[in-house]
């Protein structure tokens, strides 16, 4: 008797190579990932990796929260169920998410002007000089943002 494919897929275990290729990651990462406690993979008689679909929805968490801009301790504490300091991360994590968000639009701004601005050197431009004046009388950034 065959089973039926999602209750194959449902025990479904894969090698860390195949995890990796899943999201076009490089092995090394999801070892990494490992090594700082974000995974937990079980292992076969072999001792080799086998990752669930638990797992599955840990590395794409993580993908997604690295591509946001946080970090692994970051994302530590909001993958640690008993973890207090969650709300705590998730809060200033969604401020800088903010702050980037106005720096970008900001930014968006700044390029639909240079494309539509007569001046050929942009730095003449006092429109353009004017939304980066917060930049040049060092009040834009928090210490240490770019660094």
């Amino acid at each position: 008797m065959k089973s039926s494919p999602v209750r194959e897929e449902k025990f479904a275990a894969w090698s860390v190579g195949e995890l990796a290729q899943r999201f076009d990651l490089p092995t090394h990462v999801l070892r990494y990932w490992e090594e700082q406690g974000l995974l937990s993979p079980q292992r076969d008689a072999g001792g080799r990796r086998r990752f669930g679909h638990d797992d599955l929805a840990r590395v794409a968490i993580i993908v997604r929260n690295k591509a946001a801009g946080m970090t692994l301790a970051q994302i530590r504490v909001l993958l640690d169920a008993e973890s207090a300091g969650r709300h705590t991360v998730l809060e200033e994590h969604l401020a800088d998410l903010e702050r980037r968000m106005r720096d970008m639009e900001q930014s968006r701004a700044m390029t639909l002007h240079a494309l539509e601005c007569q001046a050929h050197d942009i730095t003449t431009c006092p429109n353009f000089r004017a939304a980066v004046q917060d930049v040049i009388d060092g009040t834009a950034f928090p210490s240490g943002h770019l660094a």
